[in-house]
């Protein structure tokens, strides 16, 4: 398949305009190959992760957290942010990343996190459209809730608020702590979220709305099986491998972990 093409089906996803401003989406790392035969699909494209796709002789490494946030003066072998990068130019692999754009996507990251924890009936919260509030279709008290979400994901979560039934629910894959006065706003009984500072905590403390905090990698990575199975429907002659080593980049103790 022409990389064009599957560019093409990626932005009819998830498009580009709808990636929020800061944000860095697309083709990330050109490659000269035309045609893609195989796509390795991870969270982060980390050194390992480049390494794996090398290994496999991958054309191209689709990802939902994108490189090259920043200004970059200097691409070099050793340095965090380049290492991956420079190990995908030598062995000729591109990579696109679709972020902000696939988290707000109808069948993204924050759709796929309802459809996995039985929230329905939800909507896109303005204005960025990114969060999704719905409904459990029977009510769970909070900790049920956050025993369904440990369960569901393979997370730890953390918790505020006391036990008492819920049946409206936020969700927001990644670092969601700068909107629980959004999810307030639009009635939440409980935010669900990946990462939440302490002093967002007591914010939603105040604001009488429940958190279930249950980690970044943990909350986003849901969407990446849902995501090859819709890539596999709409293109053709390609195959899309689940990356083996992109791991949590934390884990709890006793738990083994996976190298950058």
């Amino acid at each position: 398949m022409e990389l064009n093409a599957f560019i093409g089906v990626m932005n009819e996803l998830a498009p580009l305009e709808t990636a929020l401003g800061f944000d860095n989406c697309g083709l990330i790392v050109g490659t000269e190959r035309k045609d893609i035969r195989r796509v390795l699909v991870a969270l982060d494209c980390t050194p390992a992760v480049a390494e794996e796709a090398a290994a496999m002789d991958a054309d191209l490494v689709l990802t939902h957290h994108p490189l090259l946030f920043g200004a970059v003066k200097r691409i070099l072998p050793d340095d965090p942010q380049t290492a991956a990068v420079y190990r995908l130019i030598r062995s000729g692999i591109g990579l696109f990343s679709a972020h902000t754009n696939l988290d707000a996507a109808e069948g993204g990251v924050n759709t796929a996190l309802c459809r996995l924890l039985g929230i329905r009936n939800e909507i896109a919260v303005p204005p960025e459209n990114i969060m999704r509030i719905g409904e459990l279709e029977v009510p769970l008290t909070l900790d049920e809730l956050a025993a369904r979400v440990e369960e569901r994901l393979g997370a730890t979560a953390l918790i505020t608020g006391s036990d008492r039934i819920v049946r409206r629910v936020a969700v927001m894959g990644g670092s969601g702590g700068g909107d629980i006065r959004l999810a307030k706003e639009y009635g939440a009984d409980v935010y669900i979220t990946g990462e939440c500072r302490h002093n967002q905590g007591i914010d939603a403390m105040t604001l009488g709305l429940a958190l279930i905090v249950a980690g970044h990698h943990e909350t986003e990575n849901p969407v990446l099986r849902p995501l090859i199975g819709y890539l596999q429907a709409h293109t053709h002659d390609v195959e899309y491998v689940l990356s083996a080593v992109n791991g949590p980049v934390f884990r709890p103790l006793g738990k083994k972990g996976s190298d950058a």
